[in-house]
C-alpha cells in the first residue's frame, strides 16, 4: 500500500525534443535518457515526446522502434518540416508533466544535465536554462557569428537576454502552458522566456560535438533567420529610423549654414562633386537598408494575420487519447 502511494506521489517530467534527420543520434539519445530516468526513478516518472519534424531519412522508423521497446517514448510526426520552433511547440503541446525539459535530439544538449535542472526546479525556479560555457568543434567564424548575434539581440531587446543562452531548459508546467497560450507565430524559444518573467536561473553547460549526422547550419539562412528573430521580439529598430532621420536633418542644416557662410566669405568652390556623390550613395544605402527592415516587419505581420498554425500533425504514436493543449487547438 505504501509503495502505491509513493508511486502516485511521483512527479511527471516531460522531455520534449524535435528530431529532423537525426537517424544517427536517436538511439543513443534514448539510451542516455533511459539511464537518467533510472537514476531518478524513485522520485519521478518520465515521458519523452519526440517530434519527428519532416525527416527525409529513417529517423521516424527508428523512433517507432524505440517507442515499441519503451512506451515512455512517444512520437509526434509532422506533415513537413516546421523548423526548430515548430518542433518544440508541437512536442510541448502534448506534454502532461509537472515540468518539461526542452532539448535538441542531436546530443549537443547532454541529458546528464537534467538531474541538476530538476534540482533547481525543486528549489522553486520555474525556468532553468542552460548557458553554453564551452562549445566543442565549432569554427571561429561560427562562434563570432553567435557572439555578434547575442550582443545585437541584447542591445535591441526589451528584455535582458543571457549571453550564450541555449534552448535547452527545464520549465514548470505553468510556464510552458503560458508559452503555448501565446498566439504569435514567431516563437523564439530563448527570447520568449526572459520576456515572460518567471523565476529563472542559468546553469553552465558544455556543448559537445554532434552525436552523428550533419549540422544544418547555413550561414545566409541563419543570418536571415537571426534578423527576423530579433525583429520579431522588439520594435527598437523602428525607433532608430526617425532618430537617424532627425540626426541627418540636423547635420544637413549645420552643413547648410557652414557652406552658406563659407560661400559668402570665400566664394563658391568648384570642387566637391565626389563628396556629394559619396554622400548621396551613403544616404540611399541607408534608405534601402531601412526599407528592407520595414519590409521584414510587414512580411512578419502578413504571416501573423494569416493565423496559420505553427505545426501540422500527420500522426502520433503512443499518444492515444492525448490531444494537443487547448491553446494550440485554438490556433
Amino acid at each position: 500500500m505504501t509503495d502505491n502511494i509513493g508511486a502516485l506521489a511521483k512527479k511527471l517530467i516531460s522531455i520534449c525534443t524535435p528530431a529532423y534527420n537525426e537517424s544517427a543520434c536517436v538511439d543513443e539519445l534514448a539510451r542516455r535518457l533511459a539511464d537518467v530516468f533510472e537514476a531518478l526513478s524513485e522520485r519521478y516518472e518520465f515521458e519523452v515526446i519526440v517530434c519527428e519534424n519532416g525527416s527525409s531519412d529513417d529517423t521516424y522508423a527508428k523512433l517507432l522502434a524505440i517507442s515499441e521497446r519503451d512506451p515512455r517514448f512517444k512520437v509526434v510526426r509532422l506533415a513537413r518540416n516546421f523548423f526548430t520552433e515548430g518542433g518544440y511547440t508541437a512536442a510541448l503541446s502534448y506534454a502532461r508533466g509537472d515540468a518539461a525539459v526542452i532539448m535538441n535530439s542531436d546530443l549537443q544538449d547532454p541529458p546528464e544535465y537534467i538531474p541538476e535542472m530538476i534540482g533547481w526546479w525543486e528549489k522553486g525556479y520555474k525556468n532553468v536554462y542552460a548557458v553554453v560555457s564551452l562549445r566543442s568543434g565549432e569554427s571561429a567564424f561560427r562562434r563570432f557569428f553567435a557572439n555578434a548575434f547575442y550582443a545585437l539581440a541584447s542591445l535591441l531587446s526589451e528584455s535582458p537576454i543571457p549571453r550564450n543562452v541555449s534552448d535547452f531548459r527545464l520549465v514548470d508546467r505553468v510556464a510552458y502552458r503560458t508559452y503555448l497560450a501565446m498566439r504569435e507565430r514567431y516563437r523564439i524559444v530563448r527570447f520568449i522566456w526572459p520576456w515572460m518573467g518567471f523565476s529563472s536561473i542559468g546553469i553552465d553547460t558544455e556543448r559537445p560535438l554532434r552525436g552523428g549526422g550533419r549540422s544544418t547550419f547555413r550561414f545566409f539562412w541563419m543570418l536571415h533567420a537571426g534578423v527576423r528573430w530579433i525583429l520579431s521580439q522588439t520594435r527598437t529598430p523602428l525607433v532608430v529610423i526617425p532618430i537617424f532621420g532627425l540626426g541627418l536633418a540636423g547635420l544637413s542644416f549645420a552643413l547648410f549654414v557652414f557652406e552658406s557662410v563659407r560661400a559668402v566669405v570665400r566664394g563658391v568652390p568648384f570642387d566637391g562633386y565626389g563628396t556629394i556623390v559619396g554622400l548621396m550613395l551613403m544616404l540611399f544605402g541607408f534608405l534601402f537598408l531601412f526599407l528592407w527592415m520595414v519590409a521584414e516587419y510587414v512580411g512578419m505581420i502578413f504571416e501573423e494575420v494569416r493565423h496559420r498554425p505553427n505545426f501540422i500533425v500527420e500522426e502520433t504514436r503512443g499518444l492515444d487519447g492525448v490531444s494537443p493543449g487547448p491553446e494550440n487547438l485554438a490556433r
